[in-house]
């Protein structure tokens, strides 16, 4: 129906211009000489006059090219390129009152027996849960070095406790955070060991600064213990998924919001036990395997594996768990260009 209202709207625009321009006829034969007899007095009439034959044939013409174009609209609008979507630079990632409340601990991050000791004793799960699934993509992979080659973006990466182990296993990383006093700690850490040096680069700014400069670039980004504190999920999500390589790999560690998650991550863990410093966590930004899969897979990423993460506050370590209702894991890859049309084979 629509595609007759605006075929009937054009036709009678057609219509007015051919009346306006059989009026100007005459005005129009007394240009003929400036336009340096290109047009015979037959040519100008015939241009000007819209014959009933000829309009109809056009009414035809122009019905046939609306419908052709609507259907062509109609499938390209089905369409998604989720990894094309252009970012808005006017939307950020970054709460600044999260900044604060890492600004003020920047300087704690290699206390291991301090208020950062479970991320320390996480890098027992994630870092082989990182490991293993990288390498069934790998076709080969050197001995002490099985990351050997891969570009990993450490995205939120605090003082570097996630982001020198990657390192160690042989990839070439990036890690980025917002606070300044972060990064500055994450590289006078790195500066011990030579090696790590020259493998690892930190940057001081947000994971959206860097989508235009390293579109497409990582093998592999990680956001372990990140989502909970940013401002817009999906910003971030898409932010991610642009800068990974078709069939690249994101990583992600956060927590569920189920009534568990606030009675023990936030009451107990940082109200009662005081696990991790009071004002850390907000329990309106913990989000559901079940919701961050949705906003994956809308982004064109395929959710690989969604696993259960526990911490046990007594030993200070953490085990693998099907109960995903407090911590969890999720590995999701990115979809192949080659496996979707391109639009011009829809044209």
């Amino acid at each position: 129906m629509l595609n007759v209202l605006l075929c009937r709207a054009f036709c009678l625009q057609l219509e007015r211009w051919s009346c306006i321009l059989r009026s100007s006829e005459d005005n129009l034969k007394n240009l003929q000489p400036l336009l340096g007899g290109a047009y015979s007095k037959n040519q100008l009439s015939w241009t000007l006059q819209i014959k009933p034959s000829v309009f109809s044939e056009y009414r035809i013409m122009c019905f046939k090219s609306y419908s052709m174009t609507f259907a062509c609209l109609n499938r390209m609008k089905s369409y998604r390129l989720p990894w094309t979507r252009l970012y808005s630079t006017s939307r950020t990632t970054v709460d600044s009152s999260e900044v604060k409340t890492f600004l003020a601990l920047a300087h704690r991050w290699w206390d291991e027996q301090g208020v950062y000791a479970p991320l320390h004793s996480m890098n027992d799960l994630r870092v082989p849960f990182i490991r293993d699934n990288l390498l069934k993509t790998a076709a080969d992979h050197q001995p002490g070095k099985p990351l050997s080659g891969m570009k990993i973006l450490d995205v939120g990466c605090g003082g570097g406790l996630l982001t020198e182990p990657l390192g160690r296993l042989g990839a070439s990383v990036i890690g980025i955070d917002p606070v300044d006093e972060n990064i500055k700690t994450a590289q006078h850490h790195k500066s011990f060991d030579p090696v790590l040096d020259k493998r690892i680069e930190y940057r001081a700014c947000s994971l959206e600064k860097i989508v235009e400069e390293t579109a497409e670039t990582f093998d592999a980004v990680v956001a372990s213990e990140v989502v909970e504190h940013v401002i817009d999920l999906e910003v971030f999500i898409q932010c991610c998924c642009q800068v990974l390589k078709p069939g690249g790999s994101l990583f992600i560690t956060t927590i569920n919001k189920t009534q568990l998650s606030y009675a023990l991550g936030i009451v107990f863990s940082e109200q009662i036990a005081g696990i991790v410093p009071k004002g850390t966590h907000t329990w309106e930004k913990f989000v559901s395997p079940e919701k961050l899969e949705s906003i994956l897979e809308s982004n064109g990423l395929s959710v690989q594996t969604v696993a259960g993460m526990l911490y046990n506050p007594f030993s200070g370590y953490w085990h693998w768990s099907e109960n995903t209702s407090l911590n969890y894991a999720a590995h999701a890859v990115k979809s192949s260009m080659q496996e979707h049309p391109a639009p011009a084979d829809l044209l």
